[in-house]
């Protein structure tokens, strides 16, 4: 197919949110990154990012949550579109527009859910077709959250996040999402556990058995007494409201909290669609938070929702 044929045309591709279940957080390595076990676990808030040909490369940023993203060089999904066109000897540009509804500076991996779908949608308008394998390489190199967004469901992270196992989890989960009016930058939660920790060692983090078992289970009630984040103290001692934010919810009729990622949203998982219905609305009534999303997990990852048009 000639480049005159493809080039006319868009692909759009659907990427979901995702939460950490579990965030355990080792010390700091000689190259600043600090070692994770990490049980990511993708949710059905969604970003949309559609590419086309383009004269020159670009990227436009609408939906609710759009404020704050950067439409400059710096968007990760652009990056993304980038460093594919350069892997795959691409000398046409394209103009990448992506529809938020993940939040930004929210710690669910909003930045790197673009940078999948931009990953993937690029691959498919350029008839690249690359492995998998490829694709997860280039993604690892754009952030640590990125190569999970390709596949999503439910996964065990570990090296900085990027090196991904398969978890055995049973049915879906309801959740809850409190979002914040303002984010949190991650490298200053991670310093600030640094801080918190002082010179207390910290052991070399491995994903606990509670965890797997809740997941293997499909209990929520199980699931809810196994959430735990190392980052949270620290999310927390940055913005304190957190703290409260989770209290409420918990007093609620939660059956778990935990601060996603980096904050500052906060996850609670609930029983079923209706109790997720009526904490939403507890949240926003009492006044503990402006902003919610109803959500279910696990969710597909980055996948295109519709295809190039014939040239």
């Amino acid at each position: 197919m000639s480049s005159a044929a493809v080039m006319p045309s868009s692909v759009t591709v659907r990427v979901p949110a995702k939460v950490n279940l579990e965030l355990l957080v080792g010390a700091p390595r000689e190259d600043g990154y600090h070692p994770l076990a990490t049980v990511y676990h993708a949710v059905s808030l969604y970003d949309e990012v559609t590419v086309v040909g383009a004269d020159d490369w670009g990227v436009g940023v609408s939906g609710p949550q759009s404020l704050g993203v950067p439409v400059d060089e710096s968007n990760l999904a652009l990056r993304a579109a980038r460093m594919l066109a350069e892997v795959g000897e691409v000398r046409e540009p394209v103009h990448v527009s992506i529809r938020k509804d993940i939040p930004v500076m929210g710690g669910m991996a909003g930045g790197s859910a673009d940078a999948a779908a931009a990953l993937v949608a690029c691959d498919r308008l350029w008839g690249l077709a690359l492995p998998r394998t490829e694709l997860e390489e280039i993604a690892a190199e754009l952030g640590s959250d990125v190569p999970f967004l390709l596949s999503g469901g439910t996964s065990m992270g570990s090296g900085r996040g990027e090196v991904l196992a398969p978890v055995l989890a049973r049915g879906s989960f309801h959740w809850v999402f409190a979002l914040s009016e303002t984010g949190l930058s991650t490298p200053a939660v991670y310093a600030e556990c640094d801080r918190l920790r002082g010179e207390t060692p910290v052991k070399h983090p491995s994903s606990s058995p509670q965890m797997m078992q809740a997941l293997r289970s499909g209990d929520p009630r199980a699931l809810g007494e196994a959430l735990q984040n190392d980052l949270q103290a620290a999310a927390i001692s940055l913005m304190p409201a957190l703290g409260d934010v989770l209290d409420a919810g918990l007093e609620f009729g939660a059956l778990g909290g935990v601060v996603s990622g980096s904050g500052p949203t906060v996850a609670f998982v609930v029983e079923n669609n209706e109790a997720a219905l009526d904490l939403a609305v507890s949240l926003t009534a009492s006044g503990a938070v402006q902003d919610v999303r109803r959500a279910t997990g696990p969710a597909h990852g980055a996948h295109e929702i519709s295809g190039p048009r014939p040239g």
